[in-house]
């Protein structure tokens, strides 16, 4: 079986990337010991687009399942957005947990997830 892989297209004003990744760098690591994750990447754009790529990989579909409906993912993406659109409850959570998150300004525009597995390759 190929790995699942998960990609979230999230549109961001020019202004705002470097703080979407300042936001991503703030939980580096938070989904890493779930089980059947297998990577994380954040994407910058380099040609001009406003779109930055959050490309994420799985053993599987049940693993990202999982995962999503988790207690963790759903603190993260509360009230619609994702963590990286609307701020990062899962960060706040981590030094306080408590306590609820601030909400701090969106970052994105919109955000689309796109799902794909591997149907080919090289490993160079």
């Amino acid at each position: 079986m190929s790995d699942v892989i998960k990609i979230n297209a999230i549109t961001v004003p020019a202004d705002s990337g470097d703080e979407l990744a300042r936001r991503f760098a703030a939980r580096a690591g938070a989904v890493d010991g779930q089980p059947g994750f297998k990577g994380f990447e954040l994407l910058r754009p380099t040609d001009g687009r406003n779109v930055w790529l959050v490309v994420t990989r799985w053993e599987d579909e049940a693993s990202f399942e999982a995962w999503t409906s988790g207690r963790d993912f759903q603190r993260a993406h509360a009230e619609g957005g994702s963590p990286q659109t609307r701020g990062d409850a899962a960060a706040d959570e981590q030094a306080a947990p408590e306590q609820e998150a601030p909400r701090q300004k969106p970052v994105g525009m919109s955000a689309e997830l796109w799902s794909y597995d591997v149907a080919g390759g090289s490993a160079g």
